[in-house]
């Protein structure tokens, strides 16, 4: 839910201003993040449950740095950078969205996957619905980390390298690929979560240092010192305000208008933060079920980060450097790193954005051995020894990490990655969503109605996919045919899932009491009165506190 890179061709001589103490801090920080991920992470009797889940050991500000690192590439970082000075601040719904789906995630659903003591999430649908369902879900998982988590990073990650070193992007690809792979494999779980703590800290520390150094260049050279005055001086061009409204002056539908976020956003947030093994796995390494709801509310704090350390300097370099960067919107933040970033800095933002590149490959490919040792393997032949269940997750990072390398190279074929990757979840997103929700709330859901769900959305997403992505046809017949954005059009898609869910359920026999027990809410708060409150770190404390600010954060922006 991010926008990449498409056309950085135009600063081919970036590598120019990229100096020998630049290149050898890259260089030096991915042998540095190999070494320590291989070194915290590699056991030599390692055993399933701390290859997939750091043998369930870790604590909640871990757990919510990795969930933010997880999800932070450098498709973010470049893209969120883009949109902010081709739109303005709306696309920050994005990441602000994130928010209220951590809390969502820690008080409804993380208790649930907590007491069952999960491995993967379509552990928990087998529980509540059937073991078709689980099936059906771990093929979507492993098919959404190939082709978007991890093929389409590897992708904007390449096209990083190809600027600034002037790799060529089969070879980047493998660079990024092999490094990740290597201690992903050896490592495990633990590996990518200790990593990111030390990745999260170089990124955010890049890209705070750029938003300081292009706050002082709208001074020096622009006269503008508040934010008041950025706002003038970026409209009507660009929405200077979080929320925008429905219409274009030119009478189509805004993409991030405000009817498409609270349309559309919700259905892709809850499936991304929700239900997505990709990301809800840092939250079953929790060594206490109040870790883990706290590690994900924790998360949501840092998803505000991104609005301020992303999409403003998106802003303010359509303030500073329109002129420049023109209609090329892509090259936005390679044009603020050259601008504003003196030799040194420079390579440890680069630093950065392979950081946050890594950490997102890191942790699909976790999942995705998760999902072939637990879902896979140990489903077909349950006396499997541990032993065998961690070399198969092995080699099946490697697999999925070779087919995702074959995938990333067809990236340039796409008139937008951000595009490809919203719509590619439209084929899944709105049914998992359905069944989750559903799956939690509503004792009458079955079994029958699950498998139908799942089985419809993604008949008519792929219709929607082909119709609707320029890889057969270069007119998208929905979006430019119809005038309808994609967060419309799965909004649309969840509807029709909501009433086949409840149709069939009506209409098949009620799951029996003993096989919903412990996977259903009595009620639809009874997240909320579940023991008494414990203090600050309360998750429904932090609860609160963080939706206050993110209420009072709408109003002022």
């Amino acid at each position: 839910m991010i926008t990449p890179p498409s056309s950085l061709h135009v600063l081919a001589q970036a590598g120019a201003t990229f100096s020998g103490l630049d290149t050898g801090i890259v260089v030096g920080y991915i042998v540095f993040i190999c070494v320590l991920g291989i070194l915290v992470g590699f056991r030599k009797n390692t055993s399933s449950s701390q290859l997939f889940l750091a043998g369930r050991s870790l604590g909640w500000p871990v757990i919510g740095i990795s969930l933010f690192c997880a999800n932070i590439s450098s498709i973010h970082l470049v893209g969120l950078a883009a949109d902010g000075y081709r739109v303005g601040m709306p696309v920050g719904n994005f990441e602000w969205g994130a928010s209220f789906c951590l809390i969502i995630l820690g008080l409804v659903f993380a208790p649930f996957y907590f007491r069952s003591q999960l491995s993967t999430l379509p552990e928990y649908v087998e529980k509540r619905y059937s073991p078709i369902t689980r099936t059906i879900l771990g093929i979507i998982f492993v098919l959404s980390a190939l082709l978007v988590h991890i093929g389409m990073s590897l992708y904007a990650g390449a096209k990083l390298m190809n600027v600034f070193f002037g790799f060529d992007i089969t070879t980047a690809i493998i660079v990024i690929a092999g490094v990740t792979a290597i201690y992903t494999v050896l490592g495990g779980l633990k590996a990518v979560m200790i990593t990111n703590v030390v990745q999260v800290i170089i990124l955010l520390a890049g890209a705070l240092t750029l938003t300081y150094l292009g706050w002082q260049a709208l001074g020096e050279e622009k006269g503008i010192t508040t934010y008041a005055q950025l706002k003038e001086a970026v409209s009507p061009d660009i929405s200077p305000t979080v929320l925008q409204s429905i219409k274009a002056p030119d009478g189509s539908f805004n993409d991030f208008s405000w009817l498409c976020v609270l349309v559309g956003y919700p259905i892709l947030g809850i499936w991304y933060w929700c239900t997505d093994q990709t990301i809800v796995q840092n939250v079953l390494a929790a060594k206490t079920e109040k870790d883990g709801r706290d590690g994900a509310i924790f998360g949501g704090f840092l998803k505000i980060l991104p609005v301020f350390l992303m999409v403003l300097p998106g802003v303010m370099a359509y303030a500073l450097y329109r002129d420049e960067i023109g209609e090329e919107n892509n090259n936005t933040l390679m044009i603020l790193m050259q601008k504003l970033l003196q030799p040194g800095f420079l390579g440890v933002f680069a630093a950065g954005l392979l950081a946050a590149l890594m950490s997102t490959v890191a942790a699909a490919l976790n999942s995705t051995a998760t999902l072939a040792s637990s879902d896979i393997l140990k489903r077909l032949k349950p006396e499997t020894p541990d032993k065998t269940l961690v070399w198969f997750g092995r080699i099946s990072s490697i697999v999925v990490v070779l087919l995702a390398m074959a995938w990333s190279t067809q990236g340039d074929k796409f008139k937008s990655i951000f595009e490809a990757i919203n719509k590619i979840p439209m084929m899944f997103a709105p049914a998992i969503t359905t069944i989750f929700l559903m799956g939690v709330f509503w004792k009458r859901g079955t079994k029958q109605a699950a498998i139908g769900t799942l089985l419809f959305n993604m008949g008519v997403g792929v219709i929607y996919l082909l119709v609707d992505i320029p890889i057969i046809t270069e007119k998208q017949l929905i979006a430019e045919g119809l005038g309808l954005p994609f967060m419309l059009v799965g909004g649309i898609f969840f509807v029709f899932c909501l009433i086949l869910y409840v149709i069939v359920s009506l209409m098949t026999p009620a799951p029996g009491e003993a096989n919903i027990k412990n996977l259903v809410w009595d009620h639809p708060l009874g997240f909320l009165g579940e023991g008494k409150v414990s203090g600050i770190t309360d998750p429904r404390i932090m609860a609160l506190i963080l939706l206050i600010i993110m209420v009072i954060l709408y109003i002022v922006m």
